[in-house]
């Protein structure tokens, strides 16, 4: 089983060795990970595309490759989840795959916007009890798989572990 591994890691420091050891946890539990880093030969058409199009063309193309999607959903640069990968996950159910997800965090959502209904801004906090976007957590749970521990920090594998022994299992 081929998986696309969505999150904001990418953005970490040493992506590509990051890569490789979320790449050796998945090969451990018999998945084959397929990561943004991975090559892949480009279209013609692609070479007058800027890089961001044609980094943006290459990730869908690896999603449009895959069975699953695991996407790491802890909060990125904000309460949320990062956008591109919520983008990847939209994209991913659009195109009928499951997706799995992971978070090392437990807290809710709306614990994370603020107390209150409404935050700094006036506007209504989301409060299913869920601990992300409801479409997002909905489109996740769907798949029947959304795994969250609480854990210190970006760096810690349990819960994508946790997550790909549920995909494989």
């Amino acid at each position: 089983m081929r998986v696309y591994l969505a999150g904001p890691d990418v953005f970490f420091p040493a992506p590509i060795v990051w890569a490789a050891r979320r790449a050796a946890i998945c090969a451990g539990h018999g998945l084959i990970a397929v990561s943004p880093f991975d090559p892949m030969v480009e279209p013609p058409a692609w070479a007058t595309l800027t890089p961001a199009d044609r980094t943006a063309r290459r990730n869908e193309a690896h999603i449009r490759s895959v069975d699953a999607v695991i996407a790491n959903l802890t909060p990125f640069r904000g309460p949320s989840a990062d956008v591109g990968t919520v983008y990847e996950v939209g994209f991913a159910r659009g195109l009928g795959l499951p997706v799995y997800g992971y978070t090392t965090t437990t807290a809710l959502l709306s614990d994370r916007t603020g107390p209150g209904t409404h935050d700094t801004d006036g506007l209504e906090i989301e409060r299913f009890g869920l601990l992300e976007n409801l479409m997002i957590d909905q489109a996740v749970r769907e798949a029947g798989v959304l795994i969250a521990l609480d854990r210190p920090g970006w760096n810690d594998l349990d819960a994508f572990t946790a997550c790909v022994a549920a995909v494989a299992g």
